[in-house]
């Protein structure tokens, strides 16, 4: 069977998605669509638009290993470089042809004959044998759940969901929430508001981001001698691997990075009550670790008012925190994270009639971060456990990529209609993290964070570094999964 005659969907075209379509033309599969629900490339960086929406890696660690850029224009860049580079970056892959736009796909439904039916949400139907499923996992808005959110009379939004239509100038702003999206998001509203009050259920560790704009002559330098960006980003991945070791509980660099976060706030922050209100009660890596510069500034205007408490309920002219208080609002925005699970975007039935989105609301697992047991030929670019927390996003998404584009050519070579991971390796594999878990401040039990769940999974991180998690891929391969003929019988095949 040649990699021509594979027909494969890969759905998303945000990073994850190009990485997939790049490594899948390098490999010699042609025959592939990226289907993509909105009107262009991009993914997270073309749907989210917020005031001050940044990335908190370094932009030349925040790239395709294949694809650095030089034009960067800081050390940190904004939404409007990073969707220009990614959209820069279909075109030079030669994915246009491939990619379908204002196409979301709705369904997913494994064949008797091993192919897959998808269809879209327009009721348009497409068949493809293999599906590698690439959308990001910052997409699905989380709102609280609060009696009045449906009743209040002003504006409100998601943070993710910016409302450009709304002008701030002047106006009583509430933002709930003080973690990823509302550290970017305050300093630009302040700027502008009459008022703005921020509630904080819980204070975040934030470092200084320390950005550093480059001038055009950096900039020539680095388009002149690309050694010199990977000289860059070898130092930025060698300070990286800090944080896997800052994550991990009794290890001195956690206290090291606790003790720089006080430092910054006591630095910058002069009011004593101020400082308790910010100063996190968990341990580092807890929760999302975060970066800014201007943050903590922006709190110190006159217009704006920090309130260490959360949001209780929603009334048709403000407000009501968990401590009683009540705040009059123009404009609630609200900064309360996504879904990170959401595999019930799509409806995803395998073998004998089972549910993604179910048998992931029992057990958020994946071997290896790519395949869960019961969906031949269907694959997460990145699924549970699928990230490293001391590396960028690119790097391990190109490793999954690399790893699922592998086994297809392994497919093809053993001329296999599909292929399924074997349920005891990824039961065991499983296994294993969850006795890790616990290593990390994100895994622990005296964690409360959209990393952990209520039986102890931490779905989110892969509980270990990088190279672990690289030499776990550079072990795998065909022999981890069943084969299945066009008749779906199966047969294991020796390693």
């Amino acid at each position: 069977m040649e990699h021509a005659d594979l027909s494969i969907a890969v759905i998303g075209a945000g990073p994850a998605g190009l990485a997939t379509g790049h490594e899948l033309l390098a490999k010699g599969f042609t025959n592939f669509t990226i289907y993509e629900a909105t009107d262009a490339v991009g993914g997270t960086w073309h749907i989210h638009t917020y005031p001050g929406l940044a990335c908190d890696v370094w932009a030349h660690s925040y790239t395709f290993s294949y694809r650095p850029n030089p034009d960067w224009t800081a050390s940190f860049v904004e939404q409007p470089e990073i969707e220009a580079y990614l959209q820069q970056c279909a075109e030079e892959f030669g994915l246009t042809p491939h990619v379908r736009l204002n196409t979301r796909i709705a369904k997913a439904h494994y064949q008797d004959d091993g192919s897959w039916s998808l269809e879209s949400d327009d009721g348009r139907a497409f068949e493809h044998d293999v599906v590698i499923n690439a959308m990001g996992n910052q997409h699905t808005p989380l709102y609280p759940d609060l009696p009045g959110i449906d009743d209040f009379e002003g504006d409100s939004f998601h943070g993710t969901r910016w409302n450009h239509d709304v002008d701030l100038a002047g106006k009583r702003v509430v933002i709930v929430g003080s973690a990823a999206s509302a550290v970017q998001i305050v300093p630009e509203v302040a700027k502008i508001a009459g008022h703005l009050t921020v509630l904080q259920r819980t204070a975040n560790w934030i470092m200084p981001r320390g950005r550093k704009p480059y001038s055009e002559s950096q900039r020539n330098w680095f388009r002149r001698l690309p050694a010199l960006i990977t000289l860059t980003k070898r130092f930025q991945r060698f300070l990286m691997s800090f944080v896997h070791d800052a994550a991990t509980l009794g290890h001195k660099r956690m206290d090291d990075f606790e003790k720089r976060v006080l430092k910054f706030i006591d630095q910058t922050i002069p009011d004593p009550e101020l400082r308790r209100a910010l100063t996190p009660d968990t341990r580092y890596a807890c929760k999302r670790g975060l970066v800014s510069d201007d943050f903590y500034p922006a709190l110190l205007r006159d217009n704006v008012e920090l309130v260490p408490e959360g949001l209780a309920a929603v009334r048709p002219r403000g407000v009501t925190t968990a401590g009683g208080r009540e705040i009059d609002a123009d404009v609630i925005v609200y900064c309360t994270g996504y879904r990170i699970q959401d595999f019930d975007r799509i409806d995803v039935v395998g073998c004998d009639g089972q549910s993604l989105a179910g048998a992931m609301e029992k057990a958020p697992e994946a071997h290896k971060g790519i395949a869960v047991p019961g969906f031949p030929n269907y694959f997460l670019a990145v699924g549970p456990n699928g990230l490293v927390l001391n590396v960028s996003y690119f790097i391990t998404v190109e490793r999954n990529v690399a790893s699922i584009v592998r086994l297809l050519e392994q497919k093809q070579r053993a001329g296999a209609r599909a292929i399924a991971v074997k349920p005891e390796l990824h039961r065991a594999y499983n296994d294993w993290m969850l006795e890790r878990f616990p290593t990390f401040s994100w895994g622990h039990s005296s964690c409360n964070s959209y990393y952990r769940d209520a039986d102890g999974r931490a779905p989110f991180l892969f509980p270990g570094s990088f190279a672990e998690y690289e030499k776990l891929h550079e072990e795998g391969g065909i022999h981890e999964y069943e084969l299945r003929d066009g008749d779906a019988t199966a047969r294991a095949i020796a390693s």
